[in-house]
């Protein structure tokens, strides 16, 4: 089966306080042209991209990857994986819906039948064993489905001065991650019509749900986290970090 792959990176992480390159942040405007975004922060030596995408390439059924870059970005030019053969970028949209569109729109030798793994930028512990275990789980599914995990914590519903009005039952409830796997025709149709009902979605499994479609749920590491606060980046660190040293991706 081909398998080809997509990577938002056009958000500037607005829930993260970003740090200014190379410079006193007291004498540089603290604009957004000037920060750096969550993506290009550095963990375990690298940046946080960086370590998504070498996930992704470490697949031998991939053909090609498609990082989706905000039409401003001055730091992914930068990246020695920028010049991967396997690695093309192409501009975003307003919307996670209109960036997606752009990147299936970029896989210009994909086949509707073909598979393409949408990944977070900001994901970058999920493991290869992840990967290659959504690949075979999925390989002959009707749909495609996404990693996740079921919820541990419990979880209460609130009202809009955080009182506590009840306790959700979480026993049928996971917490969604990527990659997720679609279809490149089915997610390039559900996506447009997303973007046409100007819906917006949170992630592709949303979308796929909203076309009348119903994606099945593998179960991933839970260390598959995505890097939102500040202190994400030092647990980021630390599990890559410990990844490399038990000598597994």
């Amino acid at each position: 089966m081909n398998i080809w792959a997509i990577v938002p990176a056009a958000g500037i992480g607005r829930r993260m306080a970003p740090i200014l390159p190379e410079q006193d942040a007291r004498q540089v405007p603290n604009t957004v042209a000037r920060q750096v975004p969550k993506q290009y922060r550095e963990v375990a030596g690298q940046p946080v991209l960086a370590h998504s995408l070498l996930k992704l390439l470490a697949l031998p059924e991939l053909e090609q990857v498609v990082v989706v870059l905000h039409p401003d970005d001055e730091h992914f030019a930068r990246l020695a994986i920028a010049r991967n053969a396997k690695v093309i970028s192409t501009t975003g949209g307003k919307e996670r819906q209109d960036s997606v569109l752009n990147g299936l729109a970029a896989l210009s030798e994909a086949q509707a039948d073909d598979w393409v793994l949408v990944h977070d930028a900001v994901r970058p512990c999920v493991t290869v064993a992840d990967l290659q275990k959504l690949l075979t789980t999925l390989a002959d599914h009707p749909v495609g489905g996404l990693l996740g995990a079921p919820v541990d914590s419990t979880l209460k519903a609130v009202d809009d001065n955080s009182v506590v009005t009840g306790t959700v039952d979480r026993s049928r409830l996971w917490q969604a991650y990527t990659p997720q796997m679609f279809r490149v025709g089915q997610l390039r149709k559900a996506m447009q019509q997303a973007s046409d009902s100007k819906k917006a979605i949170t992630d592709e499994a949303s979308a796929i749900e909203a076309y009348g479609l119903q994606p099945q749920l593998v179960l991933g590491n839970k260390h598959n986290i995505k890097i939102t606060h500040e202190s994400d980046l030092q647990l980021a660190d630390w599990l890559l970090q410990e990844q490399l040293r038990a000598g597994s991706s």
